[in-house]
């Protein structure tokens, strides 16, 4: 009599294809430079303006805030980067190479292949996020003295995760339609690329801010108002800054932020033309985030239900 063989649990097969794509995404070369990378732009948001202060002579004043309105240190391009270097080749690298047909032919559904793959992508970012959050903690320490609002760091972390799932998920998809990590690089930076252009004219000079609401990025900059007149700096409002406008709101719930277009003047003062900002509208903060944070879960469940449905439909044959 054959003794039938037992297939393994579910959760058995989804540990072992994470495993599988930990250990792939820790031995990808991009994913290390973009790792140092990181430092090296997390190093200059320390450094940067102690260097700039001692160039003025003027003393670094302690700033109890920093650590907490910095994030990750890594701005949005860094957040792109680390969705590029984790994802583009998830899927379309298997089709490439050609390990895909190893894969397909085991004994585990390819929703469980797709759900270990974004699981381990998501792991590895966090590794990355968590250490970079301990590095600007100790950073901004020594620099600026003790800090506030630690307990809230755990905001940052959720919310740049949040922030690079949009991208990962764009990328993805394109990687598993495309089923070319070439393509999909190609098409998630001109992506990137061309939203960063749109926002900054669109942003600037038309009174159609509010549809950079709606996009993923940057979003439309505007100004933040606490307690009525009191100006308290510029502010992005797109999913990129869900993390810093989430904990911005935490602080300062009734703050709002007024979004402006610029208008180009007549002669300013015997000086040539002149810009002036316009007030277009007010909103919020707590809409400001909670759009944000509504736009980004579309983006994330529409782009990987793409990314899942072409894992689907691809025959092993391919």
């Amino acid at each position: 009599m054959t003794k039938k063989t037992k297939r393994p649990s579910w959760r058995t097969s989804f540990l072992a294809v994470v495993r599988y794509e930990l250990l792939w995404n820790i031995r990808k070369k991009k994913f290390l430079g973009v790792l140092i990378l990181a430092f090296i732009f997390a190093t200059l948001a320390l450094a940067l303006p102690v260097i700039l202060n001692n160039l003025n002579n003027l003393p670094t004043e302690p700033n109890p805030d920093y650590v907490i309105t910095t994030g990750t240190g890594i701005g949005n391009i860094g957040f792109f980067l680390f969705a590029l270097v984790s994802v583009m080749n998830s899927i379309s690298g298997e089709f490439e190479s050609g390990s895909i047909v190893p894969l397909l032919t085991k004994p585990v559904s390819k929703t469980t292949i797709y759900l270990s793959k974004i699981f381990a992508a998501l792991l590895t970012i966090l590794g990355a996020y968590v250490l970079l959050i301990i590095y600007l903690s100790a950073g901004g320490y020594i620099i600026y003295g003790p800090q506030n609002n630690l307990h809230l760091l755990f905001i940052t972390l959720l919310g740049s995760i949040m922030s690079t799932l949009v991208w990962m998920s764009i990328v993805l998809a394109m990687g598993s339609v495309s089923k070319s990590s070439m393509l999909a690089a190609l098409l998630g930076i001109g992506v990137w690329f061309g939203l960063m252009i749109a926002q900054g004219i669109l942003s600037v000079f038309s009174n159609q801010a509010w549809i950079l609401a709606y996009a993923p990025g940057e979003g439309a900059p505007g100004t933040l108002n606490i307690s009525g007149p009191i100006t308290h700096g510029g502010i992005s409002t797109g999913t990129d800054y869900i993390a810093t406008n989430l904990i911005t709101y935490i602080l300062n719930p009734t703050a709002n932020v007024t979004f402006y277009r610029i208008e180009i003047t007549g002669q300013n003062q015997g000086q040539g033309p002149g810009m002036i900002r316009v007030p277009l509208y007010t909103e919020l903060i707590s809409l400001v985030v909670a759009r944000s944070i509504a736009v980004a879960a579309i983006y994330i469940i529409v782009f990987n239900f793409i990314a899942w449905y072409a894992l689907k439909r691809a025959q092993v044959a391919e």
